[in-house]
């Protein structure tokens, strides 16, 4: 298969008028002057007139090692240009991988050099191809609503097109674009303002909400403690044992419990408005530090506390509602 490949390239190439198009198919593969020369007449096929590289004059069959790696290195970067390789790829120019992957490549280039030579105009290079090319391709986006409208009928009766939306007029997206622009300018300067007003310290001591917080978290932690030895002597037992321990002071503990739970929840929520507001005044004032405040840790070490909670007493619903079904 990739033999027959080989022999269309080979054709291929004659009708392109390549000079050498019946040199051996392994020396066009493989690393070598002939393989060089070959993508070298490619390339500058393809770069047309205006090519940013320069066509290098190289003499004779044979090439020492520096003369060699010259040659490559000007070729990878070409077909980087090119968009053929996504790198200056030196390897993919002497040739890599197999047979087949080989033959694949260089059919590739000798297609897209086939391609570029049939202009519109015999006269036209291929720059100008290109520039008329996309000049259509612009004249089609510009008119795609009536182009493919149902009234051109331009596919088959039993294919249903949906009707293209008209783009929206570009002065009303500039009117749009300037009023947003106008509104986040607004906003800036308010936040700017609010910043002069309240000077912003995120290393600040808040002494007193500190104080209010770790109450809180005494209490808290004094109920868990008490929940926890409960949980931990009858509780976690129960949930490996046939019969139905005496749960001695459960109900009143895990009120308590529960009506801690939501006092620090609640309160937990004030502060997150709070590190939200310290937030937005941090992001408008230029002293901000990168530093959490002392608030900030405090929040986050609650919030891991609570995940820790809430994940216990998940454990605790499910076997719950375990025992219930096996008393069902």
């Amino acid at each position: 298969m990739a033999s027959k490949q080989m022999e269309e390239i080979q054709r291929k190439l004659s009708l392109l008028a390549y000079p050498r198009a019946n040199a051996p198919a392994q020396s066009l593969l493989f690393a070598g002057v002939e393989r060089y020369r070959l993508l070298e007449w490619l390339f500058f096929r393809l770069l047309g007139d205006r090519s940013p590289f320069t066509q290098q004059n190289w003499q004779g069959d044979s090439l020492d090692r520096d003369e060699e790696n010259n040659r490559i290195q000007h070729l990878a970067e070409i077909a980087n240009f090119l968009g053929i390789t996504l790198s200056v790829d030196t390897e993919a120019i002497q040739g890599r991988g197999s047979y087949e992957e080989r033959v694949e490549l260089l059919r590739l280039i000798v297609d897209l050099v086939e391609a570029s030579c049939y202009a519109d105009n015999p006269e036209w290079s291929v720059d100008e191809q290109l520039a008329k090319d996309v000049q259509l391709v612009d004249s089609i986006a510009e008119k795609q609503a009536q182009i493919f409208s149902e009234e051109c009928k331009l596919f088959p009766a039993d294919v249903q097109i949906q009707s293209i939306y008209p783009l929206p007029d570009i002065a009303e997206l500039e009117l749009k674009l300037s009023e947003y622009t106008k509104k986040m300018s607004n906003l800036q300067q308010m936040v700017q303002e609010l910043a002069s007003k309240y000077d912003y310290n995120p290393n600040e001591d808040y002494a007193e909400t500190e104080l209010k917080l770790r109450e809180h978290l005494q209490s808290f932690l004094e109920t868990v403690k008490s929940f926890n030895t409960i949980y931990t002597k009858e509780i976690h037992p129960w949930t490996h044992m046939m019969e139905v321990p005496q749960l001695h002071g459960f109900g009143p503990a895990a009120n308590r419990l529960l009506e801690a739970y939501n006092t620090l929840f609640k309160f937990l929520g004030n502060l997150r408005s709070l590190r939200d507001s310290y937030t937005a005044m941090a992001a408008g004032s230029l002293s901000a530090s990168n530093e959490p405040s002392s608030v900030a840790k405090i929040i986050s070490d609650c919030e891991s506390a609570l995940t820790f909670l809430n994940h216990s007493l998940s454990i605790l619903s499910t076997s719950l509602a375990r025992e219930q079904g096996e008393t069902l």
